[in-house]
């Protein structure tokens, strides 16, 4: 039982490290028994189609960035500070630069795409809806703006730049998109003391 638990975990790991590294699309059960050295049979012994194995590694994928994401609000950083860490913890955990994993999973996995999608909102629209009220207290985020609305479009404008017609790698890179993007958020809800530190946080990690 331990040995097909350690199996099951190893199958899992290695699958999603090839996933983020090459995509769901172009990632075969060959590629991960090759790389794996074992057997396609032991392999569909723990996950019988590769549906059910994208689907255990988005799965555990999404629990290991909502675990890291819960850990960085429990630090009680500036809230500035504490959306350019989630980002940095997320760029660390999905290398998707080169292969676009969750626009691929939208493409060829519409359905798994859906529910994961519907899990991160939830974790995200928490998150941010706090980030935004510690802001207004704070006084580093403008007291008029519309919470609810405002974490909304930024759950929407994250998952719009994942969209690679519009953003193409060969033009835009993820690093590029993410710090852009978070500018803009923030400069749309600042205060001037908001703006501040935002500009000191930028300059000092150019």
């Amino acid at each position: 039982m331990y040995f097909c638990a350690c199996m099951e975990e190893k199958i899992l790991l290695g699958a999603t490290d090839l996933f983020l590294n090459y995509g769901f699309k172009s990632v075969t059960m060959d590629d991960i028994a090759n790389t794996l050295g074992v057997s396609k049979k032991t392999i569909y012994q723990h996950y019988d189609t590769k549906i059910k194995l994208v689907e255990a590694t988005t799965h555990n994928m999404f629990n290991v960035i909502a675990s890291g994401i819960d850990h960085i609000c429990s630090l009680e950083k500036n809230p500035i500070e504490e959306i350019y860490s989630i980002k940095q913890f997320v760029m660390e955990h999905l290398k998707d630069e080169k292969s676009s994993p969750q626009y691929q999973l939208q493409k060829y996995y519409p359905k798994i795409f859906r529910a994961l999608k519907t899990k991160q909102f939830g974790v995200m629209q928490i998150c941010v809806v706090n980030n935004l009220k510690k802001g207004v207290a704070t006084g580093l985020y403008r007291d008029t703006i519309n919470i609810d609305f405002i974490s909304r479009l930024y759950f929407n404008g994250m998952i719009c730049l994942k969209d690679k017609d519009l953003f193409p790698l060969k033009t835009f890179s993820v690093n590029m998109l993410m710090n852009n993007y978070l500018e803009y958020h923030l400069r749309g809800i600042c205060t001037p003391k908001g703006l501040t530190i935002l500009h000191k946080y930028i300059t000092s990690n150019q």
